[in-house]
């Protein structure tokens, strides 16, 4: 992920005032460490950090048009590029970056070109002739993106809060699927997909077409100039994306350049069950497989770094964005720069396990509806967030717009939990999988129990954070609470903490207010808590908070067995027996 800051309209072409934007565009640098890119108009700056994945040669930011009066800065990938290309046969174009094709959309189309684009993008516009400006973020809000007013009648955009925050009076999140155009004056929503007026689906579920869909988003994908590979927790959602890139991979351009056997990654604590399926699927797969290991302190010592990088105090997004950031960095010291992974079929699909509660097929849609909007928030931001701090770019198939189209089409009767026909969570996603002839998966993975990331990587991380944070804040301030932080109160002394480290990186009443504070169980919305009287007793975001439904509900036992386990070094496989801790589960 590149990093992109824009000033515009600032009344100020000073030098004073060039020299404190390229300033500001540093804190960005971790974003994009391969160019720094920088331009003035007028009283208009635009600046870009660039992480180079296609064209590393020639894509150099910002980007024009032919004869450079339109000047684009753009963060994210244009999957789209060469089709679009072609449908513009009188322009010229300099180099061979996915994303110069906005500058000549834009001479052709006005602002009515961002519908056109099959990507994760958001970008700054500037048209030379008359100094207006358009800014758009992508459909879901994969990259990040905030928006933000100076005094002196200034307009700033930048791809994180850093960027802006000590500049201007007041700031917030950029509303993914939107655009905002000076000529407009404010917002206009491009993406208007049919579910988002949440209206309830009839469309039968088609296993086939399913399946189609989720391998043409996770093949256009593989579009890259730089080394790759997959994020493998050893769940269905990303075990899947690693079962179709290990079947398509080899025969294309990125194969040519990289090889065709695919390299995976994952990391959890000794003995996590994600490291144990992950391990199991790489081997079934053929991956080289990478495996990392953290310690809970390793966690706990990193936390005022993850918390910096990813701009929020929202507890599960921490927890989650923790062991992801350490796995970043061992990523990218391994020379690769571009990672593909599993995030958002749990909104899709109702794949959390509080979904079992879903009262009808009605409240079942609304709420993924729900989780679609929100999710720039949480995991949209977290996985972008820990792994840009480290200059690692994340591609996320399941939330293509297409693909989301196709699955959200579907009557939800068919996505609903029902135990008598043995459907489990993310049914639909499971049978369209279910090959006989050719299967993508281990039949005991493809129907594996889900786990919520922060929980897979070992259950002890959320316990030890528990354990750190009453460490750190005493009840005393805890009774204050309502006081020190009148909006968002943090009820917990884990919450409290994440806070206290927020505020001291960014404590404007801006920055506060672009984190939601809404309660939650098992990473459910406030309105779903409705479903069970008891949750709202249970107020946690942890997987193991769906009392009745996870397979642990908070409470389990060790029991040391004998077994035979990969252990892998540097990509090299090795077998041996070791005793390890399995987690037997309480009925």
């Amino acid at each position: 992920m590149c990093g992109i800051l824009a000033v515009l309209g600032c009344s100020d072409d000073s030098q004073a005032k060039r020299a404190r934007v390229l300033q500001l565009s540093r804190r960005l640098k971790h974003r994009g460490p391969d160019w720094s890119g920088f331009y003035q108009h007028d009283d208009c700056y635009i600046s870009h950090q660039r992480l180079a994945i296609v064209d590393p040669a020639s894509g150099d930011q910002p980007l024009y048009n032919e004869d450079k009066s339109i000047v684009v800065t753009v963060n994210g990938e244009i999957y789209n590029h060469e089709d679009l290309r072609s449908c513009l046969p009188g322009h010229k174009f300099k180099t061979g970056s996915d994303c110069e094709v906005i500058a000549h959309l834009y001479e052709e189309y006005g602002e009515n070109f961002v519908d056109m684009l099959d990507g994760m993008f958001s970008f700054v516009l500037l048209d030379t002739h008359d100094n207006s400006f358009i800014s758009a973020r992508d459909a879901i809000g994969i990259t990040s993106l905030y928006i933000g007013w100076g005094l002196d009648g200034s307009v700033w955009i930048s791809s994180e809060l850093k960027g802006l925050n000590d500049e201007c009076e007041h700031f917030e999140v950029f509303p993914p699927g939107h655009l905002n155009s000076s000529k407009l004056g404010g917002f206009k929503r491009w993406y208007n997909p049919p579910w988002f007026s949440e209206t309830i689906p009839l469309t039968p579920y088609d296993s086939i077409a399913l399946r189609r869909a989720l391998e043409d988003a996770v093949i256009k994908r593989l579009m890259t100039d730089v080394p790759f590979g997959v994020l493998l927790s050893g769940g269905l959602d990303s075990s899947l994306v690693a079962s179709i890139m290990a079947r398509h991979l080899s025969g294309t351009k990125a194969a040519k350049q990289w090889g065709a056997q695919l390299h995976s990654f994952s990391i959890g604590l000794e003995g996590s069950p994600d490291l144990r399926a992950a391990i199991e699927v790489a081997d079934y797969l053929g991956t080289v497989h990478h495996e990392f290991h953290f310690g809970v302190q390793d966690g706990i010592d990193a936390i005022e770094d993850v918390i910096y990088h990813i701009e929020t105090y929202d507890v599960t997004t921490v927890r989650a964005s923790t062991p992801m950031f350490l796995m970043a960095r061992k990523i990218k010291s391994l020379g690769v720069k571009m990672v593909i992974s599993g995030e958002g079929a749990d909104e899709i699909f109702g794949g959390y396990l509080y979904f079992h509660k879903a009262p009808n097929k009605e409240e079942f849609h609304r709420e993924t509806c729900r989780k679609i909007k929100a999710i720039h928030l949480y995991d949209c931001l977290r996985a972008n967030k820990s792994t840009s701090a480290w200059g690692l770019e994340l591609r996320v198939p399941f939330l293509d717009k297409e693909f989301i189209n196709v699955v959200m089409s579907i009557d939800p009767e068919m996505k609903m939990i029902d135990m008598e026909k043995n459907r489990i969570e993310k049914w639909i996603l499971r049978r369209a999988f279910d090959d006989e002839d050719r299967p993508y998966l281990p039949k005991h993975i493809l129907y594996r129990q889900k786990e919520q990331f922060s929980d897979g990587v070992g259950y002890s991380w959320i316990d030890g954070l528990k354990d750190h944070a009453e460490l750190q804040v005493t009840d005393k301030m805890m009774l204050n609470a309502t006081h020190i932080f009148p909006h968002n109160t943090p009820m917990t002394k884990e919450a409290y903490y994440y806070r206290m480290i927020f505020e001291r990186f960014f404590p404007q009443n801006s920055a506060i207010l672009t984190v939601p504070g809404d309660a939650s169980v098992a990473c459910s919305t406030a309105e779903a808590i409705k479903w069970d009287a008891a949750w709202s007793n249970h107020l946690d975001p942890s997987g193991r908070a769906a009392l009745g439904v996870h397979q642990s509900d908070y409470e389990q036992r060790l029991v040391p067995v004998k077994s035979t386990t990969k252990v892998v070094d540097n990509g090299q496989k090795s077998t041996i027996d070791k005793t390890v801790t399995e987690l037997t589960m309480r009925s």
